[in-house]
């Protein structure tokens, strides 16, 4: 079976948080270049990866990981501030 395109916010919420590919790496266990290459969706993570990373940044899965294409977070928080769920 193919595997099928993942969608993540990793570099947009790296940038948010102020931190280096290099302190993310360390912090979820793994090379800095691993972080570039999540962030440019060229490789999807193993199940426990996408746990700690998301772990890491105190969010659930769905907000950091999709097999859609993502709106921007700023969107979402919004349709869920209004009650509308994260497709409105």
């Amino acid at each position: 079976m193919e595997s099928r395109q993942l969608y993540n916010r990793i570099g947009v919420l790296r940038q948010e948080t102020g931190i280096s590919r290099k302190e993310l790496a360390a912090a979820i266990g793994v090379n800095y270049q691993t972080v570039g290459y999540l962030e440019r969706e060229e490789y999807s993570p193993s199940l426990d990866l996408a746990l700690r990373i998301c772990s890491y940044f105190g969010l659930p899965v769905e907000m950091v990981f999709s097999a859609e294409p993502m709106p921007p977070l700023s969107r979402e928080v919004l349709d869920l501030r209004r009650g509308q769920g994260a497709t409105g």
